[in-house]
């Protein structure tokens, strides 16, 4: 009778993977979402995203009045996200970088003030209008981008409408808000009161232009004359009533203003990695949008995106799209002489966009293009500017699908001419590229700047890891030894339980290390992580190490091969440097110098074959 049974299961299980494969033949995968279309104007770089196909196409266009600093970074994914939802309701959209911000060129005169960027958003308007063949815009503002967009309403033809979220209503109030933020940033990377930037405005390694922070310090919302446009969305604060009041004085000049709550601002804004995206605003947002009445009028035909690089000092810039369908956003930067190096592919950190933090990537890609080395920097899916991928999970760092990004990224390198390749990234970005340099034989080499880890444990949270990561104990020792510290415990701005805590953990992981170090070579992590390095120097895969000094990632540098590096003399291929005074974000000047010359070196031992010496090849870039 059982035996009867067993045969009835059996049978039932075959019809039903029958059934199932009959499915997976007749539903093949979806594909993954375009990334939009980039462009270059003026000195800066823009991306468009046109209505979904099979859409009805709205009359209206959308474009994006970016906030400022960390709130952008923040934001950056965050705002892929809208204008996707947006074109899945036909309607097209613009995101763009200000002058001398993210991707755009540096250099730019700023002499006219506010006006830079509000001049930026006028002609970032006409070019939606020739790509979406739309007539009316709206404009979607948040922080300061509601201050550019106020200032530049009054030239945007055809402006419908604005939203904004989360306003600067007052310039003076929002730059000390600004300080205060940027100090606590600051606290967090652990840099001391002379590593901080004071020069001006600034936040996350970024600096405004002093002519446009003078013009904000001026800035009052409250005072202005007429309504900005015929209708407004204000997306407040809860615990801000000068949000409220605005959207009262909008009222008051005769704008038909709509006002909700934008619930969640804070987790958003926190910082890139750990960032809460409000999805549910996103939904009203787009709501409110697509609900805005449109005259009846002909629309213009659509003109087609037509990408040219942006010439810099010594280099070019090329925004581009790649993948299967193109699927991945980035920038190609090439020199404008001859190339005399491997190809640096730069990966990406958390979820911070390619422009990397503080904007250093483009800083070092515009660099090392003026000494022949060419660059790609990109968002790997469902970072920045690259969606998602359907199928694959929320959280994309720490996990294996990451390292077909890459791949695609040489893949299309290759179709440039652009190899060899080498990887170069920090934290997460370090961790992908030694992992690719496992799965994709065409990686020649890497620098890999503070990899937490060389194996991620599975089921490991990346958020737990990231908030409730500790210090390790020598910068712990580093900061309680600091004047600061004693004044920041005395006015109560340190948490001495989490504090007390942390160092607990610390402690426990190091005693801990020690009793299993002897140990290390027979774990299953330690048998793994060593034959990971064994198979790179079987390859002959140049791998450059850098660490900051009392970095976190050096922990598990210095369990498994010493604090003092013995243990790198059975890997020739492998080198390590540790920048004393530097944060894990390398801030300071001398820790990026150390990294740039990292790259620089192995650009160059590794260049394709030309006919001329890598030395001198070298040596001429030294020059230089």
């Amino acid at each position: 009778m059982r035996r009867k049974d067993d045969l009835e299961i059996a049978k039932t299980t075959m019809m039903d993977a029958e059934k199932t494969a009959r499915l997976e033949v007749q539903e093949p995968p979806l594909q993954p979402r375009q990334a939009a279309e980039p462009f270059t104007f003026g000195s800066t770089v823009g991306l468009f995203a046109p209505p979904s196909p099979d859409t009805a196409v709205s009359r209206l266009a959308v474009l994006f009045a970016s906030p400022w600093g960390l709130e952008e970074m923040c934001t950056r994914k965050f705002w892929r996200i809208i204008s996707e939802k947006l074109a899945d309701r036909g309607i097209a959209s613009l995101r763009f970088d200000y002058p001398g911000t993210g991707d755009a060129l540096d250099g730019k005169d700023f002499t006219e003030g506010l006006s830079v960027w509000s001049d930026s958003l006028i002609a970032a308007a006409g070019r939606l209008k020739v790509l979406s063949g739309c007539e009316r815009i709206v404009v979607v503002s948040q922080g300061l981008g509601a201050v550019v967009a106020t200032a530049a309403a009054g030239q945007i033809e055809g402006l419908e409408a604005i939203a904004y979220l989360a306003p600067v209503i007052s310039g003076r109030p929002h730059l000390r808000e600004l300080a205060v933020w940027s100090k606590v940033v600051d606290d967090n990377l652990g840099l001391s009161e002379a590593q901080r930037d004071k020069s001006g405005v600034s936040i996350a390694s970024l600096t405004m232009p002093a002519e446009i922070a003078a013009d904000i310090r001026e800035v009052n919302l409250m005072a202005v004359e007429r309504a900005p446009a015929a209708q407004a969305l204000v997306m407040g604060r809860p615990d801000r009533p000068a949000d409220r009041e605005f959207a009262s004085r909008l009222t008051t000049l005769g704008a038909k203003v709509t006002e909700q709550a934008f619930e969640g601002y804070d987790k958003l804004v926190s910082n890139p990695a750990i960032s809460k995206l409000p999805l549910p605003v996103a939904d009203n947002l787009v709501d409110w949008i697509a609900a805005i009445p449109v005259p009846e009028r002909s629309a213009t035909r659509p003109q087609p995106v037509v990408v040219s690089p942006l010439a810099g000092d010594g280099f070019a810039e090329t925004p581009v799209r790649f993948g299967s369908n193109n699927r991945l956003s980035g920038i190609v930067c090439e020199p404008l002489h001859e190339r005399g190096a491997a190809t640096v592919l730069f990966l990406t950190s958390a979820y911070d966009r390619h422009a990397g933090w503080g904007r250093t990537t483009a800083a070092m890609a515009r660099m090392l293009a003026r000494s022949g080395i060419p660059s790609l920097r990109f968002d790997t899916a469902n970072a920045g500017d690259s969606p998602l991928v359907p199928g694959r999970p929320e959280q994309v760092l720490y996990h294996s699908t990451q390292n077909g990004d890459v791949s695609e990224a040489i893949d299309f390198l290759e179709t440039r001419a652009l190899a060899p390749v080498i990887v170069a990234g920090r934290c997460s970005g370090a961790y992908l590229g030694f992992q690719s340099a496992l799965t994709d034989v065409r990686i020649a080499g890497g620098v890999l700047v503070n990899p937490a880890v060389f194996r991620w444990r599975r089921g490991r949270s990346v958020e737990d890891a990231i908030v409730n990561g500790t210090r390790s104990l020598d910068d712990y020792g580093k900061r309680v030894l600091r004047a600061e510290t004693f004044k920041r415990v005395l006015q109560g701005d340190v948490d001495l339980r989490a504090a007390i805590r942390n160092i607990a953990k610390a402690l426990t992981k190091r005693l801990s290390h020690r009793m299993t170090h002897v140990f290390r070579d027979f774990t299953s992590e330690g048998r793994e992580i060593y034959r990971a390095f064994d198979r790179l120097k079987r390859r002959g895969v140049q791998v450059s190490l850098i660490y900051s000094e009392n970095d976190l990632g050096l922990d598990h540098y210095n369990f498994y091969f010493g604090r003092d590096g013995a243990g790198l003399a059975r890997f020739p291929n492998v080198s390590a440097t540790i920048i004393l005074d530097a944060d894990h974000n390398l801030t300071p000047d001398h820790a990026r110098d150390v990294y740039l010359q990292a790259v620089q070196q192995l650009a160059f031992r590794l260049a394709p074959s030309t006919g001329t010496e890598k030395s001198e090849i070298y040596g001429a870039a030294a020059a230089e």
